[in-house]
């Protein structure tokens, strides 16, 4: 059973009152008395309830962050950058995956708020949240997370996509191929609408190159492996020479699939990019070629901007702040 105060004050022969400057103002008790109330608490073994006195004044010391896949190592490194930043304030950062659910994510907003959280960071599921504009306008800060929503009046963290996209595709078309495949994820994130609007853009520089649209369920290896056997066995005449997976996960199951039985080779048949430059990438047994986020610096910088929008909400910053995505080549698309 938990130590009470009052057990501390009754063995260190004080008030509950000295008790409670002792753990929270010791500039105003007697040293003496410190000493004697911080050896009560070291014999009793008491912890003090942190959560219960931060809910009493109002807010906790921790804010939400919502993912969109906490499977995927891009929001894994995301928080990483979060937890880094929140810790120089020593916030805590409570993680939420939505799995691209919008139920699920209502519900994580639900218990944030119940929470009493200093703010939110999330990535949204889509541009529809209702309870996003609640929370913000009840006085919850919102800062989005690798998306941006123009004219919503939400701080952001994001890249451009858009110019992700099209560096994918461009570098594709530079190295010859002309037959090119985009598998994506729900035409309802805005990743996957941004990263394709780029792709298209690429291709419409080129007269003879073409752009196929696979769309699949879910940014996973398992979807990736999925289209790669579509493609696997379609007629050698009606395969792609390309492909631009949307992101790093669906690229290593696309690999899988068209390397699986030694028909294909990559990037001799094939060429292949992805996007997000995870660890997998490079350590793939065909090193994948891919388009760079910085993700750690995309968290950080999106708890530094939601502290900034806590301290001064009228300040003058930068309310949007919108990183540049990097080719990185390997030999998926230069043997």
């Amino acid at each position: 059973m938990a130590v009470s105060v009052r057990e501390v004050a009754a063995t260190a022969g004080v008030s509950v009152g000295t008790v409670s400057n002792v753990l929270n103002r010791p500039d105003k008790v007697a040293d003496g008395t410190v000493r004697r109330v911080h050896d009560a608490i070291e014999q009793l073994g008491f912890v003090r309830n942190d959560a219960a006195r931060q809910l009493r004044a109002g807010r906790s010391r921790s804010i939400g962050l919502i993912v969109l896949d906490a499977g995927n190592p891009f929001f894994a490194d995301v928080a990483r950058g979060a937890a880094a930043r929140a810790d120089e304030d020593r916030l805590s950062v409570l993680l939420g995956n939505s799995d691209e659910d919008p139920v699920r994510e209502d519900g994580y907003l639900d218990l944030f708020r119940e929470q009493r959280v200093n703010g939110v960071l999330i990535t949204p599921a889509s541009d529809d949240a209702e309870k996003l504009r609640r929370m913000q306008a009840a006085g919850t800060p919102v800062v989005l997370v690798d998306h941006e929503i123009p004219g919503s009046g939400y701080c952001s963290v994001s890249v451009d996509d858009v110019e992700g996209g099209y560096l994918a595709v461009r570098h594709l078309l530079e190295i010859g191929r002309r037959r090119i495949v985009f598998v994506g994820g729900p035409s309802a994130l805005a990743q996957v609408a941004h990263r394709l609007a780029g792709a298209r853009r690429a291709v419409g520089e080129v007269a003879d190159a073409t752009l196929e649209v696979i769309e699949m369920p879910a940014l996973t290896v398992l979807n990736g492996r999925a289209a790669g056997e579509q493609i696997v066995v379609r007629p050698a005449g009606a395969r792609p020479d390309a492909l631009f997976a949307a992101n790093d996960l669906l690229a290593v199951g696309l690999l899988q699939a068209v390397t699986m039985d030694g028909t294909l080779r990559v990037p001799e048949d094939l060429a292949l990019i992805g996007y997000d430059d995870i660890d997998f990438a490079e350590a793939a047994v065909v090193p994948l070629s891919s388009i760079r986020q910085p993700a750690r610096l995309i968290g950080h910088t999106a708890v530094d901007l939601l502290l900034r929008s806590i301290d001064d909400p009228d300040g003058e910053y930068d309310r949007n702040v919108r990183f540049r995505p990097e080719l990185v080549v390997r030999r998926s698309t230069s043997g």
